[in-house]
């Protein structure tokens, strides 16, 4: 059986690439398939070799790879998988649009659908800057073809998955497709869990608008009692720096033992997006942290909140420093209720061991059933064509007996 995994880009290593080695694991003797490959940690590729689209070799595609977005799906149209039995993309923006036969079982592992194509594109227009004029105009009329080939190219995936339940809602609305939840790997082994804290608070993530990192340093700058540490780099660095106050310490982009580190000695992690799971918010819990999270999208099914039993973490309900410091104000009353082994076990539960068992189990029973079905579809035309075809003479009624005499 031939085995094909395709990618949306592969550039940086994060989230979806993590998913993506463990699916490699998976399958360690597939072909890998991708819009773009400019990825220099190949961790997750299993020393596979991987085949690109024509945008590869486009002028500036390192760079500016997310510029040919209008040229994306007939690049991953373009792909030629017609010799593999069993086709797995892994997609949260064209990777699922890839061109698949009746004879051929299409899995797809859905992130997202397209934030910026759908729910989230005023948000993107605006942040991008292109809320008005020509380039507005061309932008909107751009994403809205985006949408009808995205919502198109869902039906002629065999079986989605989505990664959360938020995800798997959006895809419904969407795509009108349903979608099983399994929930993304955390490599939760290699983050040991520590009993005793330190008196900070810490959070990490891309200085990206939607991540919301001004809200949790305005929210710490306004209680200069309470320390934070933010670690991370982006776009929005400088409105960062304008809001941090002297209690607000900036350590900019750090490694991951770095990270590492402060996850396992912080008070808590602090988290203000709203992601479609949030995979920061599992490593922090594996640590032995508990969390204060914006209490919408995937940290809703990763954290347990009070007043539940073995709570590992508090949600504020408004993206704004004022709803964030009534959680941290909520967190210091009841600190003593949320035990380091608590957030370790729950951590667990979205451990890579477990990711690869239910991926694996999900797509074997589906090829299964898919093998069965093209078997049984055989048998039945073998069948057909091995017998005789006998015509019996019709009958003739009253009313048109006249006609043929």
């Amino acid at each position: 059986m031939k085995v094909a995994i395709v990618h949306d880009w592969l550039v940086v290593s994060g989230g979806a690439e993590k998913v993506l080695e463990q699916i490699v694991n998976c399958f360690p003797k597939a072909d890998i398939f991708t819009i773009v490959d400019f990825l220099k940690d190949r961790t997750c590729l299993n020393g596979r070799p991987v085949r690109a689209s024509f945008i590869q070799k486009l002028p500036f595609a390192r760079r500016q790879y997310r510029n040919y977005l209008p040229l994306m799906p007939i690049a991953i149209e373009q792909l030629d998988l017609s010799s593999y039995d069993l086709v797995i993309s892994s997609s949260y923006a064209v990777a699922k649009g890839v061109i698949t036969g009746p004879n051929q079982l299409h899995v797809s592992y859905v992130h997202s659908p397209i934030r910026y194509a759908w729910d989230l594109q005023h948000q993107y227009l605006k942040e991008a800057g292109i809320s008005k004029g020509l380039k507005s105009a061309v932008a909107r009329v751009l994403l809205h073809y985006v949408r009808g080939w995205d919502a198109r190219t869902a039906n002629a995936i065999d079986h989605v998955i989505a990664n959360s339940g938020f995800v798997a809602r959006r895809i419904r609305k969407f795509y009108g497709r349903d979608a099983t939840v399994i929930y993304p790997p955390v490599d939760v082994s290699h983050l040991p869990m520590r009993q005793d804290k330190e008196d900070f608070y810490v959070t990490a993530s891309r200085f990206v608008p939607y991540k919301r990192i001004d809200l949790i340093v305005k929210a710490f700058s306004e209680t200069p009692e309470r320390r934070l540490i933010v670690i991370g780099d982006g776009p929005e660095m400088r409105k960062v720096k304008a809001l941090a106050g002297p209690n607000v310490q900036l350590l900019g982009y750090q490694p991951f033992e770095v990270l590492k580190d402060h996850l396992q000695r912080a008070r808590a992690f602090v988290f203000a997006a709203e992601e479609d799971f949030g995979i920061s918010v599992v490593e922090a819990q594996a640590c032995g942290t508990p969390v204060i999270a914006y209490g919408k999208g995937g940290a809703l099914e990763s954290v347990i909140p009070l007043p539940e039993d073995r709570p590992t973490g508090v949600f504020f309900p408004e993206q704004t420093w004022e709803s964030l410091r009534g959680a941290v104000d909520f967190f210091e009353c009841n600190s003593h209720l949320f035990k380091p082994a608590n957030c370790r076990h729950n951590a667990e539960r979205f451990s890579a061991e477990q990711f690869r068992a239910l991926f694996q189990a999900f797509v074997t029973t589906r090829l299964a059933q898919f093998q069965a079905e093209l078997q049984g579809c055989r048998r039945s035309n073998r069948t057909l064509l091995n017998e005789p075809i006998v015509l019996s003479e019709p009958e003739i009624t009253p009313q048109v007996s006249h006609l043929i005499g």
